[in-house]
């Protein structure tokens, strides 16, 4: 946080972005421009911030290698003004992206940003109002219902996929996939599925981790 602050408080005009990429939560998260998103990551972040990080998501899209980003021209854009110093309003915008680890300096004058947020978690939940509180629990069952039983499984099989490429072991992926809230039967499938996958999506390692013999195959 200190290197962000020292960075807007100095001359530069503007920061260089750049994606932030995260296998688990590109994955995981949702779009920055997402009704999820504007439902719920609004009232934890505000709009300013929320407004910042939709803008910069649009920017990456069109432009996925990074751009530069003047910023007082993107305050003056988001209806932010141009006063500088700490306590802007665009620079606490900036700071709370950083706060929330939805962005990360990565030089004097470079910022990478996550291209999707994750689900709230918990203890921000119990942070909302009660009315948000509850149609949140809402959204979660509708995703464990029908029609989202599905897309619950493909989703948990994507992400055992990519923990067993980051390296995880079969263990670990399925403690990880708990941990999500999927629950403990599919967590274990998708963990066994994840190892049947070709040794080569495991950048060729093989005998690392293996599923116990024991796990049935998935379906």
């Amino acid at each position: 946080m200190k290197e962000h602050r020292t960075l807007l408080e100095g001359s530069a005009a503007s920061l260089t972005v750049v994606p932030w990429p995260d296998v688990v939560i590109d994955a995981l998260g949702h779009d920055p421009r997402s009704p999820y998103v504007e439902t719920y990551w609004l009232a934890v972040l505000g709009p300013s911030t929320t407004w910042l990080l939709r803008r910069l998501a649009f920017r990456l899209e069109a432009e996925p290698d990074g751009f530069p980003l003047d910023l007082a021209e993107t305050a003056r854009s988001l209806g932010l003004g141009a006063k500088g110093g700490r306590h802007s309003p665009f620079v606490r915008a900036l700071d709370r992206c950083v706060a929330f680890e939805l962005a990360r300096p990565e030089s004097y004058d470079g910022l990478a940003v996550r291209r999707r947020l994750p689900p709230l978690s918990r203890r921000q939940v119990l942070h909302l109002p009660r009315s948000l509180q509850q149609s949140h629990q809402r959204w979660q069952d509708a995703q464990l219902g029908p029609q989202g039983a599905e897309h619950q499984r493909r989703r948990s099989r994507q992400l055992a996929l990519s923990l067993r490429q980051l390296g995880e072991d079969y263990e670990a992926v399925e403690r990880q996939l708990r941990r999500w809230r999927f629950a403990p039967a599919l967590a274990k499938d998708s963990a066994t599925w994840a190892w049947e996958q070709p040794a080569a999506l495991n950048g060729g390692r093989t005998g690392e981790g293996q599923a116990p013999r024991t796990a049935t195959p998935a379906r």
